[in-house]
């Protein structure tokens, strides 16, 4: 499937290649080098020219790119560089040039030992610690008992997780984690609101125990328990790490699984019915002739007064031929910055019910003729713990080990905002 995988610099210069098949010469790297690094009119991430097509990702100053030369399934190919780069990250932290290059073995390692003949095999970050490590070298006998462990776990039908993981304190964490995404007219008609979730889990259990999770799903409600139809949400589509039985999940709605060991994604999902915005922003922009703008800005948060939302930052247009904004804000502090044309407005904190209030006149220096105004989208970025946009929540999380030993759950929601709840005027 994937012919050939180079990470190159943003200056073009080639800091890992692997050929995997012989239809491509090293060569083809200048191809990429030319077409892609040296152009910056390139928008798109897949790159075809004739035959062959680059699939590139971009990581801080690193590109990524797997080639092909068949007709590859291009979300495999993208799900290929993202799990490399998630793998580089769980070894080696940050994935930048300089850490390429004091790892450059490690990743030949890595990438020889996850991709065989152009095909991904395992890419189970858990399974490639337990063989591929930066540490010294064991002694032989215990070198020969791990290697057997190695192959049943790699082999075996839980290959995300060794069957002798032992912890002293069994706990397991889950964080559902929401990006909530807004546009609202500027008659205040909402356009686009839709979730996007991400259920994190960090589990720290002995054995290998047998994990179920129940969410108030619309489906799994109404299958299962009718009288609490009403705090459903519908999820309008999810996916589940490997770990989670699908024939279950199909049949009985339950979301069973045995968990790799520590920290993992369980699952995906997306929401756009009934979607609870946390903050409502209700802006009241006039231009005054040709010289001045006014500015009412008022921001309510509209979930509980128990809850709070942090690291609130409203980002408010104004003309290009501004000179000045003389700006006013009971809470926070708000300034204006030129070179981005924005009144930048930062709360440390709102609580639920607040209402906060920004006024301010914009100075505009003096044209001969009006200058039309684009007038861009006031954008809001925020994070309120505890707290769902989608209404979802979970239900309960329950731990069966052979061992019966007790475990401790702790479950934390958490929805945020950056750069897509917009708002016009």
């Amino acid at each position: 499937m994937i012919s050939a995988f180079f990470i190159f610099n943003q200056k073009g210069e080639v800091l890992i290649s692997r050929l995997y098949r012989t239809d491509l010469k090293r060569s083809i790297a200048d191809v990429f080098r030319i077409q892609v690094v040296s152009n910056s009119d390139v928008r798109s991430p897949i790159i075809t020219l004739g035959s062959t097509s680059f699939f590139h990702v971009r990581a801080n100053n690193l590109y990524v790119v797997a080639v092909t030369k068949c007709n590859a399934n291009a979300a495999l190919v993208f799900e290929f560089c993202y799990r490399f780069i998630s793998i580089a990250k769980s070894y080696f932290g940050k994935v930048d040039e300089e850490a390429v290059k004091n790892n450059f073995v490690l990743i030949y390692e890595l990438v020889d030992e996850i991709v065989d003949f152009g095909y991904p095999q395992n890419s189970e970050t858990d399974t490639l610690k337990t063989y591929i490590t930066t540490e010294s070298v064991v002694s032989s006998n215990i070198a020969a008992e791990e290697s057997s462990k190695i192959t049943t776990q790699a082999t075996g039908s839980t290959n995300w997780r060794r069957g002798d993981v032992k912890y002293k304190k069994n706990e397991a964490f889950v964080d559902v984690v929401e990006t909530v995404n807004l546009s609202m007219s500027a008659k205040g008609t909402v356009l686009r609101a839709d979730v996007d979730g991400h259920i994190l889990m960090r589990a720290y259990l002995s054995g290998t125990p047998e994990c179920k999770f129940g969410l108030n799903d619309k489906l799994v409600i109404d299958k299962n328990d009718r009288n609490g139809a009403g705090d459903a949400v519908q999820l309008d589509d999810c996916t589940f790490h490997q770990c989670v039985r699908l024939d279950e999940f199909d049949s009985t709605r339950t979301i069973s699984f045995v968990p790799p060991d520590g920290e993992f994604e369980l699952m995906r999902y997306r929401s756009t019915s009934n979607v609870k915005l946390p903050l409502r922003v209700i802006p009241t922009v006039n231009e005054i002739g040709t010289s001045q703008v006014s500015y009412v800005v008022t921001v309510k948060a509209s979930f509980n007064n128990k809850l709070s939302a942090t690291n609130v930052v409203v980002r408010i247009p104004t003309p290009l031929n501004t000179t000045n904004v003389d700006c006013k804000v009971p809470l926070g502090k708000a300034k204006y910055v030129p070179a981005e044309n924005v009144v930048v407005w930062k709360i440390p904190r709102i609580q639920g019910g607040q209402e906060v209030t920004f006024s301010g006149n914009a100075q505009l220096t003096s044209t001969t003729t009006r200058q039309v105004w684009a007038r861009p989208p006031i954008d809001v970025d925020f994070q309120v713990l505890m707290f769902t946009a989608s209404g979802l929540i979970v239900r309960f999380l329950k731990v069966f080990e052979k061992s019966n030993y007790q475990s401790v759950k702790w479950v934390r929601y958490l929805t945020k905002a950056s750069g897509s709840y917009q708002v016009r005027f």
